[in-house]
């Protein structure tokens, strides 16, 4: 989950205070939500290999039926995981874009250079490395946008190891390509992985979505009618062939953001959106997140065998996540700042950077949540799925040990 706030440039207004407790409060958030994520996919892998694995797979498979009337939904737990409660995550992913675009730091162009050029780049080289890996193979390049993710509780989780090295501002940068990443993510999933479209579905979201629309233009602000139709309208796209979860971002869109100002005068209360924001986030960065992972990292490895692991579809996702992010973030960024239009943020050298770049390689939970919508086969799923750990785990040894390295401690600083 990321919530998208950028390096201010020096020249930019200062931060006010209750702005500033606002993100320390987000950091403390997801640097613990993801260590709570880490410690559930760690669980999953103990789980899937040993004399649990058989609870663990009834656990995945139990069937959980809602019958209201005609209406018949009956999935696996790990589905109404994956299409039910991950469209909540996505709702509150949909809220931070809005407000950042909005009031936030993303309602600025100078702002915005940098990050959003660091995120394209973190997206199409990725991309452009398991293509080269995998183009012989029209099964495995369904998975392409695998690497392209960055999960920003489980970086912000390792950096939190780091403790007071890590300036504010690689954290606020890490958080905006983050939820940047998110945005590009959710345009992929609607254009790339939507399969037999049933139009009357659609018609009927169509008409939640007017509902939520008029509810907006006609400045209602109560919560309660938007998360109702909200509800209507996730059942609708359940049924129509978009994947679920994009009735979360939907309804995110329009839930309304009335003070400009983002709610940061203390005399002025949080607008409907930053009440349903702050209201979510704890149950997403500790219950949601956490219970995906452990729902889809569950590798049996016992089975594995070198071959396995440095097949064309994992070493493809390892090579665009470890090597591609870093790449792609670094040189763009590098590239802006030789043509004189950005400037690296306060605290943030060439050495940070590459540092940052190896974060963002910490695909985990959106790299497996386009895995499972990309590969039916389980072997290409298993062998996506242990491309993520394994490049994830990478990412986050390889940038934990560098910016350890590289960034001075306090008594150094001092």
């Amino acid at each position: 989950m990321n919530t998208p706030v950028s390096s201010p440039p020096p020249s930019a207004r200062p931060i006010p205070t209750r702005a500033l407790r606002a993100l320390s409060e987000f950091f403390r958030l997801e640097a613990a939500g993801g260590l709570v994520l880490i410690a559930a996919a760690a669980l999953a892998l103990i789980a899937a290999n040993s004399p649990l694995h058989d609870a663990y797979e009834s656990f995945r498979q139990m069937p959980v039926q809602v019958r209201i009337g005609a209406l018949d939904i009956a999935k696996p737990a790990l589905l109404w995981i994956n299409d039910g409660l991950m469209a909540i995550f996505f709702l509150l992913v949909a809220l931070e874009i809005k407000r950042e675009m909005l009031s936030g730091q993303l309602a600025g162009r100078a702002q915005l250079i940098l990050p959003l050029a660091c995120a394209s780049a973190g997206v199409v080289v990725p991309a452009l490395l398991f293509y080269a890996m995998n183009r012989g193979d029209a099964e495995a390049m369904r998975g392409w946008a695998v690497p392209t993710a960055t999960d920003i509780a489980f970086a912000l989780g390792v950096l939190a190891l780091l403790g007071s090295r890590v300036p504010a501002a690689m954290k606020l940068l890490l958080s905006t390509i983050a939820v940047i990443d998110d945005l590009i993510a959710i345009l992929i999933i609607a254009l790339f992985y939507s399969h037999g479209l049933s139009m009357t579905a659609l018609i009927w979201a169509g008409a939640a979505l007017a509902g939520m629309w008029l509810l907006n233009r006609r400045g209602v602000t109560a919560l309660a009618p938007y998360l109702l139709l909200g509800v209507v309208l996730w059942v609708c796209v359940l049924k129509s062939g978009v994947h679920a979860t994009l009735a979360g971002v939907a309804t995110g869109l329009m839930i309304p953001h009335v003070d400009k100002r983002n709610a940061i005068d203390d005399a002025h209360e949080h607008s409907p959106l930053e009440t349903l924001e702050h209201a979510l986030h704890p149950w997403v960065a500790y219950a949601i997140l956490p219970l995906f992972a452990f729902a889809n990292a569950g590798l049996v490895l016992g089975g594995l065998s070198l071959d396995d692991a440095t097949a064309a579809l994992p070493l493809g996702i390892v090579l665009g996540l470890v090597i591609g992010k870093p790449i792609g973030i670094v040189g763009i960024a590098l590239l802006l700042r030789a043509l004189g239009w950005v400037k690296l943020p306060a605290g943030m050298d060439l050495r940070a950077m590459l540092g940052l770049g190896l974060m963002c390689g910490i695909g985990f939970t959106m790299s497996l949540f386009i895995a499972s919508l990309a590969y039916q086969n389980p072997l290409h799923y298993e062998e996506a799925v242990l491309g993520v750990l394994a490049a994830s785990v990478i990412s986050a040894l390889v940038g934990y040990l560098w910016l350890r390295a590289v960034l001075p401690s306090r008594a150094q600083r001092s």
